[in-house]
């Protein structure tokens, strides 16, 4: 099996950063991934991608050095498993919040002893490599999302899972649920303390913290507080942000704003 090139930096000491697709469009997932993005993660959870348009997307990346990701809708065993017998090679899944939910997550993604994954990589196993199931466990990452205060206080338990690659921040949700603003440049004080006590607690147990940002500042900023992958936005907001700036710079009015959420 092909190994997973975000592992080996990882390895190497470099940080990541992933490129974000919401559209269900080969052309504009061949677009992103061609722009360097070390990663680049299909939305299905706020995107407007249908199973459907998976592996069309899966194959536009491929033809690229872009490792190809994805965010599941929801912690559920049947789509974890067949985004993985597509292709994927790292699974970011919402709204982890309990030991439990973890376990379930590594359950679906990892064959066994590890989890219980139904062997049939209907893509995978070519793609990847004849030796697919006896690496997958090896070469798959696995991400939970901690997007809650309940996460945040389970985080010490949810990182001795075993199985779980790291864990992947949505500011937006997070700040909603310590009654604060959905951005993903937060200014209140309580939300940036628990997205670095997440990256602190993360790389003490030896895992990968991710999270999604605004821009190339806030990556950096995230960077500096221990963060290994960061996202930049996802493709719709990148198209609208340039459109807007030229249409704004033709008009007088100077460069739009940065975004401040998905």
């Amino acid at each position: 099996m092909q190994k997973n090139k975000l592992r080996e930096t990882w390895k190497s000491g470099a940080n990541t950063i992933n490129g974000w697709l919401g559209l269900p469009n080969s052309m504009s997932a061949e677009v992103v991934a061609r722009a360097g993005f070390d990663s680049v993660t299909i939305d299905m959870q706020h995107g407007c991608v249908p199973f459907e348009s998976v592996v069309p997307l899966f194959q536009a990346i491929g033809q690229t050095d872009a490792v190809p990701m994805i965010r599941v809708p929801w912690n559920e065993p049947g789509i974890i498993m067949r985004v993985l017998d597509a292709g994927a090679m790292g699974v970011i899944c919402p709204m982890i919040n309990t030991v439990e939910e973890a376990k379930a997550l590594v359950q679906a993604s990892r064959y066994p002893p590890l989890g219980g994954r139904s062997n049939g990589p209907f893509r995978a196993g070519f793609i990847h490599g004849g030796d697919y199931v006896k690496h997958a466990n090896d070469e798959v990452l696995v991400f939970a999302m901690i997007e809650t205060e309940t996460a945040i206080a389970n985080l010490p338990e949810i990182l001795k899972v075993e199985g779980l690659d790291g864990v992947y921040v949505g500011p937006s949700d997070l700040g909603l649920s310590m009654g604060e603003e959905a951005t993903l440049a937060p200014s209140s004080q309580k939300v940036l303390d628990g997205i670095k006590k997440i990256a602190d607690l993360t790389n003490e147990a030896g895992l990968i913290p991710g999270i999604h940002c605004d821009g190339p500042d806030t990556i950096l900023t995230r960077y500096e507080t221990g963060y290994r992958y960061a996202t930049l936005l996802n493709d719709t907001r990148l198209l609208f942000t340039a459109c807007q700036n030229g249409v704004n710079a033709v008009r007088g009015k100077g460069p739009a704003a940065a975004a401040k959420s998905y």
